[in-house]
């Protein structure tokens, strides 16, 4: 079983990924701690989008064959890779579709402000969940960057709001 976590900065993501992991006895792929473990030190200023969506590529053709592995013993993945694009999304379907490991989507659907509050206190706490500070114009960004699941998408998906 693969266990797709959907949503925007500050969602709970991570929070909840964790939950899941105990809960489904599975194995955690978290992309921001991917990113900032294997690649956050070689970023420069003029580093954009692009050099951060080659590598993050990069990594799902990774978590990709681990999940395989994972799925020949049995064991739930639990991806907590944000998914902020329909076409990452749909990747990730046809790879599990391909491979025949069926796949629950989660969706945490928070309004903007309650995400915001969080990220300032994940900030400020630099708690289990922090990797690394997302600043306002980060927040920003991400808020257009961000596509939200269409109703098909969402058809089988638990939708978290809280």
């Amino acid at each position: 079983m693969i266990h797709l976590i959907l949503g925007n900065t500050g969602a709970g993501k991570t929070t909840y990924a964790l939950s899941l992991k105990e809960k489904e006895q599975g194995v955690l792929f978290s992309i921001d701690h991917w990113n900032k473990i294997l690649f956050l030190d070689d970023k420069t200023p003029d580093d954009g989008v692009d050099w951060f969506l080659e590598r993050i590529e990069r990594s799902d053709t990774m978590i990709q064959s681990l999940v395989v592995q994972l799925a020949t013993v049995g064991t739930p993945a639990i991806l907590d890779l944000g998914f902020a694009k329909k076409d990452r999304r749909a990747r990730f379907y046809a790879f599990a579709k391909a491979y025949n490991i069926p796949f629950q989507l989660h969706f945490l659907d928070l309004p903007l402000e309650v995400r915001k509050q969080r990220v300032i206190k994940r900030n400020q706490e630099k708690g289990t969940t922090f990797q690394f500070e997302v600043s306002e114009t980060d927040m920003e960004f991400m808020e257009t960057w961000f596509e939200k699941p269409t109703p098909n998408e969402l058809e089988h998906a638990l939708i978290i709001t809280t």
